[in-house]
C-alpha cells in the first residue's frame, strides 16, 4: 500500500504520538501517524516482564480516560499502559499506521515540508513531529569489555531473572529501573550487587498522598529546569508491589550489597567509587526535604491529613555503607552478569534538518524546533518537569498542535488585492498625527 502525503506527519505512535494526534484531530489538521512496530510497542516489549508504572492509575493516565482494568490508586502493568494507549487511540480513530518505518526526512529546497522516505514508500509532509520519545538508544558505558566473559545487557533487554546464566549480578544504577530489577534478582536468590549514584528519593506517600500529589499541590511538576547539577541525577521511586517508598537500607538489609558507582574495569576486578554514603546522604535529604515541604503545606492550608512522624526514621546504616567496597573481582564472587540500568540516549539519524547542537541533542523551545516545520514531542523536561510523564506528554502535545494551527494561519495569509487608488499611484490619506 502506498504512503499519501500529508499535512502533518507524526512519527511514532507512543504515548506522544497517540497524544499529538488526538490535538491536531481536534484542531481539525491533516495528519498521519507512522509507527514501525505497534501502538506503544516499547512498553510491551522493551520492558522486564514485572514492571508496573511508577505513578498511580488516577494520575499517570491521559485526562480524558481512566484506565479500565485499574484502580485509581493502583498501578498499571506495562501491557495495561500498551493495551490502553491503543484503546486510547481508537476512541478518535487516529490515523495510524503501523509497520511503517519513517528511513528519511529532508527539507525540501525552493518549497516548503519535507520529503519523507519510508519502509512503503516516499511522502511530502508540511509539518514533521519527532515523537519518537528519549528510550531510542540504551546507553551502556564503555567500562567492561566485551570479551570479558561476562554476560551484559541493558536494562531495556532484561526481563527476568531466568534469562541470566547462572550466578550472581551487578546491576548498576539506581533509578527506578535498577532499584527493581535489582530487588527482583535479589527475591529469585542471586547474589546482587547494586551500584548507587546520586539519586532523588521522593516518600512513595506520605500522610496519606501519593507523592505526585504532592509534587503536583506543592507546583515541583512546573519546574521548567532541573537544578543545577542534577541534571542527570535519576529519581528512585517504585510501583511494583502495590507501591512502596525506595529505601537503599531495606534493599542492604534484604541481601542486596550496595556499592559506589562503577568507575573501571581492569582484569576482573570492579572498581567502585567512594561515593556510595554521600549518594545516600543526599538522597535521604532529599526525600526528608520534600516531607518538611509537605508538612507545611497541611499547616499553611490547614489540611486534615493524618501526622506520619514515622516517615522520618531512617533506621540504622547497614554495613555494606559503613564499610563499602571499593572494588570487587567479580569471578571470585561468583558475579556473571552485569545490568546495565544506565539510561537511553536520543537517536534522530533520520531526520536531516538544522534542528540539532554539536552532539546531537534537540535545539527547541518546548518542543518547536529552531527548523521550521520540525518538532520535538515526549523529551524529558521539554517544557516542565512533568514532561516524561503520560499527562504531561498530552499538555506538551497540545501546545505543540496550537503552535501548527497557527503556522497553518501564517502560511494561508494572502495579502488583499490593492484598491484602484492605490493603482493610480494616489496617495493614502493618513488618520495619524500629521494628516
Amino acid at each position: 500500500m502506498s504512503i499519501q502525503d500529508t499535512e502533518v506527519l507524526i512519527v511514532g505512535a507512543g504515548q506522544a504520538g497517540v497524544a499529538m494526534s488526538e490535538h491536531l484531530n481536534r484542531q481539525g489538521v491533516r495528519h498521519l501517524v507512522l509507527e514501525r512496530h505497534r501502538i506503544a510497542e516499547r512498553w510491551r516489549t522493551e520492558r522486564w516482564d514485572s514492571l508496573v508504572a511508577n505513578g498511580p492509575a488516577w494520575h499517570d493516565r491521559f485526562p480524558g480516560m481512566e484506565f479500565a482494568d485499574v484502580g485509581p490508586d493502583g498501578f498499571a502493568t506495562k501491557d495495561q499502559v500498551a493495551d490502553y494507549m491503543a484503546s486510547y487511540a481508537e476512541r478518535f480513530d487516529a490515523p495510524i499506521r503501523t509497520g511503517v518505518e519513517v528511513t528519511s526526512v529532508r527539507k525540501n529546497q525552493g518549497r516548503p515540508g519535507f520529503t519523507v522516505e519510508t519502509s512503503e514508500g516516499t511522502m511530502q509532509a508540511r509539518y514533521v513531529v519527532a515523537a519518537t520519545g528519549p528510550f531510542q538508544k540504551p546507553v551502556v558505558p564503555e567500562v567492561v569489555p566485551h570479551d570479558s566473559g561476562l554476560t551484559q545487557i541493558h536494562s531495556s533487554s532484561y526481563r527476568n531473572a531466568e534469562q541470566l546464566p547462572e550466578g550472581g549480578v551487578l546491576v548498576v544504577g539506581a533509578g527506578s529501573s535498577g532499584v527493581q530489577i535489582a530487588a527482583e534478582l535479589r527475591a529469585s536468590g542471586r547474589q546482587t550487587y547494586l551500584a548507587v549514584g546520586p539519586h532523588d528519593r521522593p516518600p512513595r506517600s506520605y500522610r496519606g498522598r501519593d507523592f505526585v500529589w504532592w509534587l503536583g499541590v506543592l507546583n515541583k511538576w512546573e519546574a521548567s529546569a532541573p537544578p543545577q547539577g542534577a541534571e542527570h541525577v535519576t529519581i528512585a521511586v517504585s510501583g511494583a508491589n502495590g507501591g512502596h517508598t525506595v529505601d537503599f537500607r531495606d534493599l542492604a538489609h534484604s541481601g542486596i550489597t550496595l556499592v559506589g558507582r562503577a568507575n573501571s574495569f581492569q582484569d576482573g576486578v570492579m572498581h567502585f567509587g567512594a561515593d556510595l554514603a554521600e549518594n545516600i546522604a543526599r538522597g535521604d535529604a532529599n526525600y526528608l526535604a520534600l516531607l518538611d515541604e509537605a508538612d507545611e503545606y497541611v499547616e499553611r492550608n490547614g489540611l486534615d491529613l493524618p501526622e506520619e512522624p514515622e516517615a522520618r526514621h531512617l533506621g540504622s546504616s547497614p554495613d555494606c555503607v559503613e564499610h563499602p567496597l571499593r572494588e570487587l573481582d567479580l569471578e571470585a564472587a561468583g558475579v556473571t552478569s552485569i545490568v546495565w540500568a544506565t539510561g537511553f540516549s536520543v537517536d534522530y539519524g533520520w531526520l536531516h534538518a538544522d534542528a540539532f547542537d554539536q552532539h546531537g541533542k534537540p535545539v527547541h523551545q518546548r518542543g518547536v524546533s529552531a527548523e521550521p516545520g520540525v518538532y520535538f514531542l515526549g523529551l524529558p523536561w521539554q517544557s516542565r518537569r512533568g514532561s516524561s510523564f503520560i499527562w504531561g506528554v498530552w499538555h506538551d502535545a497540545k501546545y505543540l498542535a496550537d503552535h501548527i494551527a497557527i503556522q497553518r494561519d501564517y502560511d494561508a495569509y494572502r495579502p488583499s488585492l490593492p484598491s484602484a487608488a492605490d493603482e493610480s499611484g494616489a496617495r493614502p490619506v493618513s488618520a495619524g498625527v500629521g494628516a
